[in-house]
């Protein structure tokens, strides 16, 4: 067998061994979050969005494909507040002048902005909706009801964000995007209609708060069914895009999500809904303009350009399982890997 027949095959095998994990919420997740949202708002805001429905779907996962494109884009997406010490989640400054001048700035972007970032995407909302632009109007909900939706993942609140700190890497992946795909047909999406929010700036500390809180029970029971099942029970193989991968059984899974009573299904209502309420909340807050319109050609062009830049950044996004690095860097890893256990 000569050396480069015998990389290929370990190329294959590293690939066959891969567990599947995703960004975020997951693609699939995102999407329905955005989706969903649409149906809660008002009937002076439902007529365009619903108009636009598959903007605001398609594009909920772009900030997810730019964490490689843009530089600080990835810090947006979380906060690990257990960095901060003890009951941080409670003592942490709510606003964000506050926590520069007690942490600084760089410390803040180390470790995650989100919900400070939620309240910025807010204030661009609303001014969108005064200037009737309806490019950015649409742009930014999708954008927002992406970064809502991550501060409601127990896992984006902490520095163990893939359980790579206490031996469960591929925890993130197998929450928030394994068990959505795999069970959230069954969920409950009557969430009711969106609602003013007062302070906006407290309604995503309330996000992180609530997900963080929960972040005992996801790492926890992982751990204790981890002991119940056998590699081979917890595990299994499926053919995804032309490629065989492994995931989570479907009986691990589902053990899991049982144990979690609700949890993943709980999260992703209050997405739903939190999402629909500030996508509300800045509409009313410029006005209640009338919206009508529809998206540019430059926007179109735009993300069309956009689309074949996301995964060619430079930017690597920190690891939360390797299916999430970009092709070429998986490619490359897994190469890598392979050579590694052939010495």
């Amino acid at each position: 067998m000569t050396a480069a027949f015998r990389i290929i095959a370990l190329f294959l095998a590293c690939w066959l061994l891969l567990p599947l994990s995703g960004a975020a919420w997951g693609f699939f997740a995102h999407q329905r979050i955005n989706r969903l949202a649409v149906f809660t708002l008002p009937p002076d805001m439902v007529t365009f969005y619903k108009k636009h429905i598959r903007y605001v779907t398609e594009n909920a996962v772009n900030p997810d494909r730019r964490r490689y494109a843009v530089e600080g884009e990835a810090p947006r997406h979380y906060i690990d507040i257990d960095v901060y010490g003890d009951s941080a989640i409670y003592k942490m400054p709510r606003y964000w002048q506050q926590a520069v001048e007690k942490y600084s700035e760089d410390t803040l972007m180390a470790y995650g902005i989100v919900p400070w970032h939620i309240n910025r995407m807010k204030y661009q909302l609303t001014e969108a909706f005064r200037a009737r632009n309806v490019d950015r109007i649409l742009r930014i909900s999708a954008d927002l009801g992406h970064y809502i939706a991550d501060a409601c993942v127990p896992l984006h609140t902490t520095h163990n964000y893939n359980g790579q700190l206490t031996g469960q890497r591929g925890i993130h992946g197998f929450w928030e995007s394994r068990l959505p795909e795999l069970l959230s047909d069954n969920y409950d999406f009557f969430v009711g209609p969106a609602a003013y929010i007062e302070q906006p700036q407290l309604r995503a500390w309330d996000l992180v708060t609530s997900a963080h809180l929960a972040l005992d029970s996801v790492l926890r029971f992982e751990r204790e069914l981890t002991q119940q099942f056998d590699e081979d029970k917890k595990y299994s193989f499926e053919v995804r895009n032309n490629q065989t991968v492994r995931v989570y059984s479907s009986a691990f899974s589902r053990a899991y999500h049982d144990k979690l009573n609700g949890q993943v299904e709980r999260q992703m209502r209050l997405a739903i809904q939190t999402v629909a309420s500030f996508w509300y909340t800045a509409w009313v807050d410029a006005g209640q303009p009338h919206l009508t319109g529809d998206i540019s050609e430059e926007e179109r062009n735009l993300l069309k350009m956009e689309e074949k830049e996301y995964d060619k950044g430079p930017h690597k996004a920190r690891e939360e399982g390797e299916a999430s690095l970009p092709p070429k860097q998986l490619q490359q890893h897994m190469v890598l890997c392979c050579v590694r256990e052939e010495d």
